[in-house]
């Protein structure tokens, strides 16, 4: 198994880019790494193939967390998050410290996500979508990689990068790779880690209430968020933010076809996402 090159600087990075002309595609994250990370990694392997070369940063972005958030305690693991990219075949590791990344300080330029950048989780985390997309961006520019692969998982987000990249003409593209989840449904997420033991047996309702809600797909729009609701009201433990059943660039409220069925709610201390695609107006198979 080999090692995968480190880089922690942007000339190191430099370096290791230039030792090869080939086809490259990037995983971004922000380490704490698990099997949701592994099957994008994987993905991004599918990409690029056998000669290509696989990228992964690790990089827990301060500019996407406001005052009062998990920053200072969000997972940090590196030598098991090197250990998994050794497994996984990584080719090059970018880990830059926050000076590395903002070397003049926090960015004084950042993107603005747009109109969707304020709703769903943008509502809740006013500042966060604009300090994911400028660290997107500077991770893009400086690993210039033909595919860049996200989860499906934070669709919000993966839905603003792919916007970002259409509307600043970046030439990366931008995949989308399926949420992997635990054999009871729940989505993995670094942020699993911090639910209790029976907190964790709540956690996995949503994933149960997207899942009823995606059957009901060809009753229609209602019916979709009533049986959704019916699940997750069954559990007085989740406070839940928003469930929403959105078109697939989550433009509008969907009426009608494909369809997306968004929810977040919070566990004790923890803030949770899924979703899930729905197919409005013929049977789904679940």
């Amino acid at each position: 198994m080999d090692v995968p090159v480190v880089a922690r600087t942007r000339a190191e990075l430099q370096d290791a880019l230039a030792e090869g002309e080939a086809e490259s595609s990037v995983v971004m994250t922000m380490g704490a790494l698990h099997d949701g990370h592994a099957a994008l990694i994987r993905h991004a392997r599918a990409l690029v193939g056998d000669t290509g070369h696989v990228i992964v940063t690790i990089f827990v972005n301060p500019l996407q967390f406001a005052e009062g958030e998990d920053f200072d305690r969000y997972p940090r693991a590196f030598e098991n998050d090197l250990n998994i990219c050794a497994a996984e075949g990584v080719d090059l590791v970018f880990a830059p410290t926050r000076a590395e990344m903002y070397p003049g300080g926090d960015a004084r330029v950042t993107v603005d996500p747009g109109p969707l950048g304020r709703e769903l989780e943008g509502a809740a985390r006013p500042t966060h979508f604009a300090g994911v997309l400028t660290v997107v961006a500077k991770l893009l520019n400086l690993t210039v990689p033909a595919y860049a692969v996200f989860g499906e998982k934070d669709y919000q987000q993966l839905t603003l990068v792919r916007r970002m990249a259409d509307d600043l003409e970046m030439p990366y593209e931008i995949v989308g790779a399926p949420t992997v989840r635990e054999a009871d449904g729940l989505a993995l997420s670094s942020r699993n880690r911090y639910l209790s033991a029976d907190e964790r047996a709540i956690a996995a309702a949503l994933s149960e209430a997207l899942a009823k809600g995606a059957e009901a797909g060809h009753l229609g729009r209602e019916a979709v968020l009533r049986d959704a609701v019916a699940v997750l009201e069954r559990h007085t433990e989740l406070l839940v933010d928003y469930l929403v059943l959105r078109t697939p660039d989550l433009a509008s409220d969907a009426a009608s076809g494909e369809s997306r069925l968004l929810v977040a709610a919070r566990i004790g201390s923890t803030r949770l996402l899924d979703n899930i695609a729905v197919d409005l107006g013929r049977a789904t198979s679940g």
